[in-house]
């Protein structure tokens, strides 16, 4: 749409009454005014213009302009002052261009405009507020880009967060900084854990026979282990024989004995102890890059079902299980990290488990076993080379029964024989220790494996002298020297 310059002229005065517009300070140059030559050879001149968001800039010719046309007038408003003088005003982010009109209709002048945000604040405080860092600052549309370099991943942090409040949230920066320090971290962990579970049991069966004027009465305890169960094949000694009806089975050899006389008692002595010890120990060896989390497993996994598909059969679903580790480092600076580990023990246990009988009369049940799980999560900073452990993992239990015939086994001493004890005790203790420490790459040379060296032995070596592998050699066999460095060492 083609404006007269006189209409455009007096729409500028009615919008900007007189003392609004500042005049230019003449004794000081003026930054925001373009002077532009619109006689080229060839056809109209070609500018290119970027504009900062909600400010101006001014046009002056060197030729009168009648029409300025704007493509997009949302992003750039072009105000008239006189025909030789315009105001680009920059009210959306945005691309656009405008085109300037003598009186005779040709184009004197088209000028390609760009409006962006003013970062030059924002360059100033990063610069202020971080002087070891290398930033600079770009604006791309509504948008903040920062490239450059800072020596750290705190540094980065921060500048991202200021330029993310200058921009109105973080979701419009562009983090495009390198971070100087190292960002590799490999984390040497040990896992240590004791198990000790100790079980004992001791009980008096006892029964008697006696023939009372004719009339046999027959007595017998039969006191079971209510907590553990019997635990094997019980141990014990036997006293007497008694019998009634002619004939008596014999509860520790499971013989029968025929009846050797009228009156008689007979008692049995259960007696077991069980002690019990499990050592789990791991030391995986991790390395990830800055920011990113790697993960270990020393264990399995078994099938536990979950549903059935369209044709009956189970569908299943595996779990893990063992030692597992994961981790997730930050560099913060040249000697500090900052770690988020959890780290998990776990091992498959009867206690907890679900068992499902199948269907049908021929149908076998089936066992899933639960978990015992030891696991801890936490997030600490520590310098290269720093170690801390999770302590303090410390499960015991104690539990006890007794079983007794009601009454007799209040009599003092001989009481005894008329119960049954079961005890367990059952003690657990979880240590990890971790240490974290930045790591270079290293060359291929400088590594080795355990089979390097290894060699199997010959037949007359494994038949004559019973050997399973032959002599290792001092200087493994088979390494290459690479030429670029690959690998990790411990600085």
């Amino acid at each position: 749409m083609r404006k007269p310059i006189f209409a455009a002229a007096l729409l500028a005065l009615s919008v900007f009454p007189a003392g609004v517009i500042a005049q230019p300070d003449m004794d000081a140059p003026d930054t925001h005014v373009i002077h532009v030559a619109t006689r080229a050879a060839g056809g109209p001149v070609v500018k290119h213009l970027t504009l900062a968001l909600d400010k101006a800039e001014i046009v002056e010719l060197d030729a009168d302009a009648r029409d300025v046309l704007v493509s997009n007038p949302e992003i750039v408003d072009a105000v008239v002052r006189t025909p030789r003088r315009v105001f680009l005003l920059a009210m959306k982010t945005g691309q656009t261009n405008a085109f300037f009109f003598d009186g005779a209709g040709h184009q004197l002048l088209s000028i390609e405009i760009r409006v962006e945000r003013d970062v030059t604040d924002l360059a100033a405080m990063l610069h202020s507020d971080l002087p070891d860092s290398h930033i600079k600052v770009a604006a791309l549309n509504d948008n903040v880009v920062l490239s450059g370099s800072v020596a750290d991943a705190v540094e980065s942090q921060r500048a991202q967060d200021l330029a993310g409040r200058f921009a109105g949230g973080a979701d419009k920066v562009v983090n495009m900084l390198q971070v100087n320090a190292h960002d590799q971290v490999m984390l040497k962990v040990r896992v240590a854990e004791v198990q000790r579970e100790v079980a004992k049991q001791l009980g008096v069966d006892l029964q008697g026979a006696v023939n009372a004027a004719g009339v046999p009465l027959v007595a017998s305890t039969a006191n079971p282990f209510g907590l553990n169960g019997t635990l094997s094949a019980l141990s014990g000694f036997q006293i007497g024989a008694a019998c009634a009806a002619g004939a008596l089975t014999l509860p520790m050899t499971g013989t029968t004995n025929p009846c050797n006389g009228p009156n008689n008692i007979q008692g049995v002595v259960k007696a077991l102890e069980q002690v019990g010890l499990i050592h789990i120990l791991a030391e995986p060896n991790l390395t990830a890059v800055s920011g990113e989390t790697a993960k270990f497993l020393a264990g399995g996994e078994f099938p536990v079902p979950v549903s059935r598909d369209q044709f009956g059969n189970i569908v299943v679903e595996f779990k893990q299980f063992g030692v597992g580790l994961s981790f997730t480092p930050v560099v913060m600076s040249e000697n500090r990290i900052s770690l988020q580990i959890s780290t998990e023990v776990s091992e498959l246990t009867n206690t907890g488990a679900f068992t499902q009988q199948a269907s049908g009369s021929s149908g076998s049940a089936f066992t899933i076993p639960a978990l015992a799980v030891r696991r801890a999560e936490t997030t600490v900073e520590l310098p290269s080379g720093g170690s801390f452990a999770i302590a303090g993992l410390l499960q015991h239990t104690t539990k006890q029964e007794i079983d007794a015939f009601p009454g007799l086994t209040d009599i003092p001493v001989l009481g005894a024989l008329f119960r049954s004890r079961d005890f367990q005790n059952d003690e657990t203790e979880l240590v990890v220790i971790v240490t974290a420490y930045m790591v270079n790459p290293t060359a291929e040379a400088n590594l080795a494996t355990p089979g390097d060296g290894f060699a199997p032995p010959a037949d007359p070596e494994a038949i004559l002298l019973g050997r399973l592998n032959a002599v290792y050699k001092h200087t493994p066999a088979g390494l290459k020297t690479a030429g670029n460095s690959i690998g990790y060492i411990v600085q």
